[in-house]
């Protein structure tokens, strides 16, 4: 076999969200390990929690391996990450995924999240038949995806009049910070009609919420994602549904990208992996592929 290829996939956090991502891009490893005679290693380092100096301190030591190619999801905007730009003058490929990016020097593979933010927030607006109170869970304020999901969310409430905007608190990408906040959320405001969220942390706090409540059917949740704790909460009637990334497939081109650029092939500036609406129609075909 030709020369080893490694390469290292940093997440935000440890996540069930982003072992899915994980998964695609070993499996995209593997075809192409397969297909081309080379021996690729794929790499995944969490950091413990989703903080920008655990990412940088991630990413540095990632890079002072010598690896083919990093890619990140970046927990801040890349011109605050200071190591990217740094690795990736040295010479060490950098792909971004689940992460918008206005430099348009990075390849970002991920989905366009604005746009998702909005396919949740009008259908929970529906839901509601455009009236009452709906509160938004934040992911974590500053990484680029949850910004753009949460603005675009924001921005459709605001359209309708007869929806009163509530504040659903702040998960920073933690299951448990989400249960916490919304369960703070629900006994403030025990007229509440509807849930939205920006993360996949979120609705799985929220529902764990609402289930403990008793609101189940009384308050509407709108999901990101389609991790299996959501798929399950959507087969259950805790959540309705979901405005789902699809993280196998983000893993996966992560890599191919890597590889291409390993060459020396000039990237495309986005490659989008999609946005998928799960409902209780369809929820069983998911649950059977994430198996």
């Amino acid at each position: 076999m030709s020369r080893p290829l490694r390469f290292i996939i940093i997440p935000k956090v440890a996540h069930p969200w982003f072992d899915e991502v994980n998964k695609g891009a070993q499996a995209q490893a593997e075809i192409l390990k397969r297909a081309l005679g080379v021996d690729i290693i794929v790499d995944y380092i969490p950091p413990s929690i989703a903080d920008v100096v655990e990412q940088n301190t991630a990413l540095e030591k990632a890079a002072r391996s010598h690896p083919s190619g990093i890619a990140i999801d970046p927990v801040d905007a890349v011109d605050h990450m200071t190591a990217i730009q740094r690795i990736k003058d040295e010479g060490i490929p950098v792909v971004l995924f689940d992460s918008p990016s206005p430099d348009t020097s990075f390849t970002s593979v991920g989905n366009n999240f604005a746009q998702q933010g909005l396919i949740a927030a009008e259908r929970l607006v529906e839901l509601v038949e455009y009236t009452g109170k709906v509160a938004i869970m934040q992911g974590h304020p500053s990484a680029p995806n949850h910004k753009e999901r949460y603005k675009a969310q924001m921005a459709v409430l605001q359209k309708y009049p007869g929806i009163t905007m509530v504040n659903g608190g702040i998960d920073n990408d933690d299951i448990e910070t989400a249960f916490q906040h919304a369960s703070a959320t629900l006994e403030s405001h025990p007229d509440l009609a509807g849930y939205l969220c920006c993360d996949a942390s979120g609705p799985i706090g929220i529902a764990n919420a609402v289930k403990k409540a008793g609101k189940v059917g009384k308050v509407q949740v709108v999901s990101m994602d389609g991790i299996k704790p959501i798929l399950d909460a959507i087969k259950e009637g805790v959540i309705e549904s979901s405005s789902s990334t699809i993280p196998k497939m983000q893993g996966s081109m992560s890599v191919l990208m890597l590889w291409q650029a390993s060459l020396g092939v000039a990237l495309p500036q986005m490659i989008d992996t999609g946005i998928e609406v799960i409902t209780q129609e369809n929820v069983d075909r998911y649950l059977a592929e994430s198996l």
